[in-house]
């Protein structure tokens, strides 16, 4: 049985493709349009998918799109007549789009998919989340926590999920959003929302949490089991493009800071106010959701999953022993999250939970597209270009001397990564116990802020060596602390911390392998790993667009397949 996945319209569209319950393929559509955070039909990704599988449309049973377009509608137009007259030019430019397009995702479908004669459901936002993070896991049960900045009307849920079967039993409900909260500041200090709230979270451990009081006085009424209410007076998402107004502003006596303008340090005590309130009302969340459903387990899923600072104290202050959040916890990963919702909950299939966990890796991360070491040589020689090339056994030896001797190499091996993080596939990978080479990554290669940390990728046997948890995080989701920042200075951020990635043998062996040659060489089981692409653009999928890395960055080498190419 297939089942097709899709999500678009707001942000990070995509498409994912099940087999009998089983990921065999899932991309974001910006890796084709290569439109960051694309958020049109993903047409290309669902077209790749087909192809990956080797099917025709007529083959997939049922597809699943990740909310309910029609009770988002209802959403807006309250919200509209709430705010009105203020909402007038938002309101414009908003319902045409829902009107001429959103609003006809079955039509989009039913012209994509041509022959297509199964059914097309639409599960609630939440419910897609709740259906990746939990289906995703190695649980037979868990108490499941939702955190976004809106779905339908949602904003957070939580609820239990057992075996097959998912009930969200409680919600916070629009305009009051923990995610829209973060949001609001990380539009404020000057970020782009949706794409820059990992940038407040690296920002904010460069401050003090000085306006913390403030924050719970002013903005947010935070009560003892988690649940917000937003003072609306300081915000402007309900009516406005913008996120604040002029009363946020005149609360911490600046102006919204501009895209180019100079970080001061009153830009990184409201980024740490931020985010310890966040953390702290997620803290309080989860101990409520314990009291409800007293159980080991704890499923993670929405945008906010992605702090990984937020999910580090969750699993070390909070009530549950295990935390799982799945590689792309946001609505890109609903795509595979409503094609799991259709298999195991509408269509009621049994759920074996796999015990072989490099095969559960695997299959939530290296699902994406791959280019063949044919398709890799033909591209290098109708270009001219030049190569050395290198047996599959010594290309690990071979690029952990390169790394060693201070080179930034190109890493493009196998199958792309699912999700935002760059996992061992299309990586940019350097030396971490060079303190230099953060600042030379942030500047010559990936042309971004100074700020900015870059993550650890560590062999998973040497994780409690290195790092304050014994916690596998192959899916780079949480930030933790680091026990030897002298040995890896270059990954240890301003606070002590590093957003590692442990890496397994079995679900990517040839990374692993390069990690083990790197701590032979310098007794180190850590290298830099950051994803392959500039500012501004999506990571790279196609060998020409990976081997453009090369041409017009400072990396040294790139490592293509079994091809390696000096600069």
């Amino acid at each position: 049985m297939y089942n097709l996945g899709i999500s678009c319209y707001y942000h990070d569209s995509a498409a994912a493709l099940l087999k009998d319950g089983h990921v065999v393929a899932a991309v974001e559509e910006e890796r084709f349009s290569r439109k960051k955070f694309d958020d049109d039909f993903p047409k290309m990704a669902i077209e790749w998918c087909l192809e990956e599988a080797k099917i025709e449309p007529s083959q997939i049973d049922s597809v699943g799109f990740y909310d309910k377009p029609v009770l988002k509608f209802e959403r807006l137009l309250d919200n509209y007549i709430s705010v009105a007259p203020r909402g007038l030019f938002s309101f414009l430019d908003t319902i045409p789009k829902w009107l001429h397009k959103r609003l006809w995702i079955k039509n989009e479908i039913e012209k994509t998919l041509k022959g297509f004669k199964g059914e097309i459901i639409f599960p609630e936002h939440h419910m897609s989340h709740a259906a990746h993070s939990f289906y995703t896991s190695p649980f037979e049960e868990s108490a499941i926590l939702n955190v976004d900045g809106v779905g339908e009307w949602s904003t957070t849920s939580f609820g239990f999920g057992k075996n097959n079967s998912i009930k969200l039993t409680n919600d916070i409900r629009w305009p009051h959003s923990l995610g829209l909260f973060y949001s609001a500041f990380t539009y404020f200090l000057g970020f782009q929302v949706n794409e820059g709230e990992y940038k407040l979270m690296g920002l904010a451990s460069y401050g003090k949490p000085k306006y913390y009081d403030i924050i719970l006085d002013k903005l947010i009424d935070v009560k003892k089991d988690g649940s917000i209410h937003l003072n609306m007076k300081y915000f402007a998402f309900t009516y406005d493009k913008v996120m604040t107004n002029e009363h946020f502003a005149k609360l911490f006596g600046i102006l919204p800071r501009k895209k180019n303008e100079k970080m001061e340090q009153i830009h990184f005590d409201i980024g740490a106010s931020a985010q310890k309130v966040l953390e702290d009302v997620l803290l309080k969340i989860v101990n409520h959701i314990y009291e409800k459903f007293p159980v080991k387990n704890l499923c993670l899923g929405g945008g906010v999953a992605l702090n990984g600072v937020a999910n580090y104290r969750l699993l070390k202050e909070g009530p549950f022993e295990n935390i799982h959040i799945p590689p792309s916890p946001g609505d890109a990963g609903s795509a595979v999250g409503s094609a799991q919702y259709l298999y195991y909950i509408h269509k009621s299939q049994k759920r074996v939970i796999e015990k072989n966990t490099s095969k559960v890796i695997s299959e939530n991360v290296y699902v994406g597209p791959s280019y063949s070491d044919e398709n890799i040589q033909e591209f290098l020689d109708s270009n001219n270009i030049s190569y050395e090339k290198i047996s599959k056994d010594l290309i690990p030896n071979r690029t952990a001397k390169l790394i060693a001797d201070g080179n930034i190499v190109g890493w493009y091996q196998g199958k792309m990564e699912w999700g935002p993080r760059a996992l061992g596939s299309r990586s940019i990978l350097a030396d971490p116990r060079k303190a230099e080479m953060k600042d030379i990554l942030n500047e010559k290669i990936k042309h971004r802020e100074s700020f900015r940390p870059f993550a650890p990728s560590i062999i998973e046997e040497s994780v409690s060596e290195y790092f304050e948890t014994d916690f596998p995080n192959p899916y780079m989701v949480m930030v933790v602390p680091i026990k030897k920042p002298e040995k890896i200075p270059a990954v240890t951020h301003i606070d002590g911390t590093g957003r590692l990635q442990s890496v397994n043998r079995g679900a990517n062996p040839l990374y692993y392998d390069l990690i083990k040659e790197f701590e032979k060489i310098t007794d180190v089981p850590v290298i830099i790993n950051t994803s392959m692409n500039v500012m501004g653009e999506p990571i790279v999928n196609t060998p020409e667009q990976a081997y453009n890395m090369l041409k017009k960055t400072d990396m040294d080498f790139i490592v293509l397949g079994s091809y390696l190419v000096k600069k």
